[in-house]
């Protein structure tokens, strides 16, 4: 279970379990907020639901050229392809070669569509799995990692934003990939659905042949690819704030601060 805990414990409550020194916790949305009154035995008013505040900055200086030859891709013809981009850190709840077959076969049958995986090597036998298999698959590449600021400047330039976690709190990436005007094909899981709303704000798959559906109708659809930017932009300005994440955290503090 994936938990934001703002640590605040009674420092008067020492003889007392852990949960019950919990002075106040916050968790990303309604559900996470439900397992932790489970998980903590604790009462409702002590856990808040705050979403993920999020912020995106794009370098100047990015190269999108450089980038794809980098990344392994090459070919005259780069400004024609339709480059998805899978963020995550290299870890098995990731998954990131849930789609790596799915997505080689069509990208034979679409030479222009191509998959790019990025993300900070943590588990080393992956990241030596994900290496192997790479380099024997077709149309699919792994780029090295770049700063947050580059991140989001190849992001503005992808076709689409792709997530396939087995499991997530809340994706950081999605909702960045909603604030650039990049358009989420998430995995169908219970974080990811708190945020992507299908057809809405996003399109969600389960598997990877109903990856390569929806992804189809993205690139076909023109008014459906408007639609979800749009309404994901709307979206995570309303809802994820990082000025109104701050002002939450500032004001859970200053209330219990007072009550100490």
């Amino acid at each position: 279970m994936k938990l934001l805990f703002l640590a605040v414990l009674d420092p008067k409550s020492g003889n007392h379990t852990t949960a019950e020194r919990i002075r106040f916790a916050v968790a990303f949305t309604d559900k996470l907020k439900r397992d932790a009154e489970l998980y903590l035995h604790s009462q409702s008013s002590k856990i808040s639901v705050q979403p993920q505040g999020i912020s995106t900055q794009v370098s100047e200086d990015f190269s999108w050229a450089e980038f794809l030859r980098q990344s392994g891709v090459s070919g005259g013809h780069v400004e024609r392809l339709h480059v998805f981009l899978l963020i995550c850190g290299l870890r098995r709840v990731k998954d990131p070669l849930f789609l790596v077959e799915s997505f080689s076969e069509w990208h034979s049958e679409n030479p222009q569509n191509v998959l790019v995986i990025i993300g900070p090597r943590i588990d080393p036998v992956l990241t030596d799995e994900v290496e192997a298999v790479v380099k024997r698959t077709a149309g699919v590449f792994l780029a090295r990692e770049m700063s947050q600021p580059e991140l989001h400047a190849a992001m503005k330039r992808c076709f689409a934003l792709v997530n396939s976690s087995v499991s997530e709190g809340m994706s950081a990436a999605i909702l960045e990939a909603m604030d650039l005007g990049l358009p989420v094909v998430a995995r169908d899981i219970p974080g990811n659905k708190a945020v992507v709303q299908h057809e809405v704000n996003g399109l969600l798959y389960s598997s990877p042949e109903e990856f390569v559906h929806q992804s189809q109708r993205l690139l076909s659809d023109h008014e459906l690819r408007e639609r979800v930017i749009r309404d994901a932009k709307v979206y995570v300005v309303k809802h994820h704030s990082l000025k109104q994440e701050r002002e939450t955290y500032q004001r859970q503090i200053h209330y219990y601060w007072r009550g100490w």
